[in-house]
């Protein structure tokens, strides 16, 4: 295996006193912050101490821990033809300035995790889930990220599953692709699920989200076909528009069309399975990356205001450091313990394995160099944690007990605000009744309660925030922003991943009618996007007719099918480390896969054999059919039908939870057996990367070129003109 030469390396030149002092400077920023929240004890605390030790984290991280990943463990090669230059076909695989390549990437791994996760996760107070967030994106999260996508453009854009199946054999490789395709349907139907919560009766929001798409395809013409190159000035355009389709969706939600926006959770379903049909079927240029690249701006556009808005108003956390549901286990917005369920829950603020399908799926198809791994996997996976440091504040600097009304099921708390205060005044969160109509009216919405799923919790917070600056008066305005900035987040989540399913698939129905391995092979496309729409649709349609709420019944599937999937892409990466002759870096993805393992399983045993109907479902199942038996209706179910909905969906979710455990520990178990057989007797391993090829493309490493990048690229412009 060829390694990369002296010019890979990080400069080695002795750091100026300068660069010392700023580095020291940010690491006392992110340790006071540390301090601050870790030993405040009943005094308030202001929301900039959380942003401060989140960021000064991610730097130090972003800095020196990814960059010794890269340079001395990867020895990423920047002289080394990527997939995208190699075969680039204009539809999958095709050369990305590294700035769209980042909002691709960034806007398709952050979907409704790092949003949702950490706002249900508040339940348990903020300071479990603050540490969680920020350690676990450093040393495991992105670390998965960037190793996976680097491993991938090594084998020509393989898959996740396809590498597990090349290196670590044909039981463990498919147990792996097995597990992964499941769990990459269910992650849609829940993602999806929460774009359904958050724009179901909303005009406002589902004409702004609708008009992204006419938007992207705009923007995607633009940079290909009228203006190809001109990166910022189509950015300037397309942000412009943007505003203009948030501000115009209130004319819209305030006219006569609003009624032709104003759409049912079931006719949102069917439409958001056609979009990604659509989506996934279309070039890459045409929709994908331009509508990612668009929502970028969007997203950390939004995430830096809010970041300078707790900083300017300083508003205080008036949720607990750590709530009594977090040692009870009985929370009403999802129960468990803290261990292991607070890990769970937040989910892909810090690890995902759903990133492992991104990295492993259309980003490597497109990256211009390995050098760039660190940027697009390590620093997108960064952002998005800061994505779900954000929405942690947000829950957090809400009343608790808006916030415990807002995320409870109605069948516990009732759907009158005289009902839901009495309960939640009874968790020892007090509000009153006129407190939570005062709330929803002044966001415009006809009622708060209920509002599960994470995102109009999040929108409270954000309007919160931003009213500080700007007046009571734009609450409103700034509480639908929110909401289309979920649901954009989303939806950037949603067509990259129906189309990474579509690939997964395609190379499974390869092995039993050969021209499906070829991606772009029109029929099997369109057949492939067609079939895997329509399972996670069907996710989908259970979630928004589950009597016990979608969200609060379905989030812990997503959150452990999630982290099964973290443990294969950590699996496939530390494997491929000891095969590639990195043993002694091996504990770099080794350390975070046994703390994954030990976590995921611990919570699929509680969630299939526990004894409390709360928790495991089985247990559940038997409630609600001896119920049946009886027959009884036992709320939140209001008729039989009901009954049999839950019994049917708590054994669907029970045997999936049990079937994907059971996978992973094969897959565990085959790469144990890989690893020791290579360690003792290495001839026997093989590799299946991709020849070396030198690169003609000169291309950046980082966001902002250095000096001798710039005039490489000056001189591979002159060297064009004159040839």
């Amino acid at each position: 295996m060829r390694t990369a030469n002296a010019q890979n390396s990080p400069r080695t030149s002795r750091a100026s006193a300068r660069t010392v002092i700023v580095w020291t400077i940010v690491a006392l920023v992110g340790a006071a912050g540390w301090a601050v929240l870790a030993l405040a004890r009943g005094e308030e605390v202001s929301a900039a101490w959380m942003v401060a030790a989140a960021l000064g984290s991610y730097a130090i991280g972003y800095r020196f821990y990814a960059k010794f990943i890269q340079y001395k463990v990867l020895k990423a090669d920047r002289t080394r033809a990527t997939p995208a230059e190699r075969l680039d076909n204009g539809i999958d695989f095709q050369p990305t300035d590294r700035r769209v390549l980042l909002g691709h990437h960034f806007a398709a791994i952050a979907g409704a995790g790092p949003l949702v996760g950490p706002v249900l996760a508040a339940q348990m107070g903020y300071l479990p889930g603050t540490i969680w967030i920020v350690a676990g994106v450093i040393f495991a999260g992105a670390v998965q990220d960037m190793v996976v996508l680097f491993f991938s453009t090594r084998r020509d854009g393989r898959s996740l599953g396809q590498m597990a199946r090349e290196e670590i054999g044909p039981v463990g490789g498919a147990a792996a692709l097995l597990a992964a395709f499941a769990i990459m349907i269910i992650l849609l139907g829940v993602l999806s699920l929460v774009v359904v919560n958050a724009l179901a009766e909303s005009p406002w929001g589902t004409f702004s989200i609708a008009m992204t798409i006419p938007i992207a395809l705009f923007m995607g013409f633009y940079l290909r076909v009228l203006r190809p190159g001109r990166v910022t000035e189509v950015s300037l355009i397309g942000v412009a528009l943007l505003l203009f389709a948030l501000v115009s969706g209130r004319w819209v939600a305030e006219s006569s069309w609003a009624d032709a926006f104003t759409l049912a959770p079931s006719t949102l379903v069917i439409w958001l399975v056609a979009y990604g049909f659509v989506a996934s079927i279309l070039p890459v240029w045409m929709l994908l990356a331009p509508r990612d690249y668009l929502s970028t701006f969007m997203k950390i556009g939004t995430i830096g205001l809010l970041a300078l808005g707790v900083v300017f108003t300083l508003p205080t956390l008036r949720m607990p450091a750590v709530t009594d549901f977090a040692t009870r286990g009985d929370g009403p917005v999802f129960s468990g313990a803290l261990f292991p369920f607070v890990f769970i829950t937040i989910a892909c603020g810090a690890l995902s394995g759903f990133h492992a399908l991104i990295s492993s799926g259309t980003t490597p198809k497109m990256i211009q160099k390995e050098t760039q791994v660190r940027l697009i996997g390590y620093g997108s996976m960064l952002m998005e944690s800061s994505v779900a440091v954000m929405a942690l504040i947000a829950a957090s600097v809400i009343d608790p007990g808006l916030y415990f009304a807002m995320n409870a099921p109605a069948g516990v708390i009732g759907d009158t605000v005289q009902s839901a205060s009495q309960v939640v005044t009874g968790w020892g969160y007090s509000i009153s009744p006129d407190a939570l109509a005062e709330a929803a009216r002044q966001v415009e919405e006809a009622s708060l309660l209920s509002r599960t799923g994470g995102a109009p919790t999040l929108a409270v917070g954000v309007s919160e925030i931003f009213a500080q600056v700007t007046g009571d008066g734009m609450r409103a305005f700034w509480y639908h922003f929110a909401i289309m900035f979920e649901a954009l987040f989303i939806l950037t989540a949603l067509d990259a991943g129906t189309r990474v399913g579509r690939f997964m698939l395609q190379d499974t129905l390869g092995n039993v009618y050969r021209p499906f391995r070829n991606i772009s092979w029109k029929p099997g496309l369109v057949i492939t996007s067609g079939i895997v729409c329509g399972l996670w649709g069907y996710f989908l349609w259970v979630g928004v007719h589950e009597p016990l709420g979608g969200i609060n019944q379905l989030f812990p599937v997503f959150g452990i099918s999630n982290q099964l999937l973290a443990a294969v892409a950590l699996t496939v990466s530390t494997t491929l480390l000891v095969k590639s002759g990195r043993l002694k870096w091996a504990w770099i993805t080794g350390v975070p896969l046994a703390w994954d393992v030990t976590v995921t399983l611990t919570a699929s045993w509680q969630k299939v054999f526990s004894g409390d109907p709360r928790v495991g479902f089985f247990k559940q199942r038997q409630v609600y059919q001896d119920a049946i038996d009886r027959g009884e209706v036992i709320a939140p179910a209001k008729t039989m039908d009901d009954m049999r909905t839950v019994v049917t969906n708590s054994t669907v979710d029970g045997v999936l939870t049990a079937v994907l455990a059971l996978l992973i520990v094969i897959v565990l178990a085959d790469a144990i057996r890989v690893c020791v057989r290579h360690v003792r007797r290495p001839s026997l391993s093989t590799l299946s990367e991709a020849p070396y090829v030198e690169s003609k493309l000169v291309a950046p490493d980082g966001l902002f070129p250095t000096q001798e990048e710039k005039e490489a690229e000056r001189d591979a412009v002159r060297a064009g003109q004159s040839g």
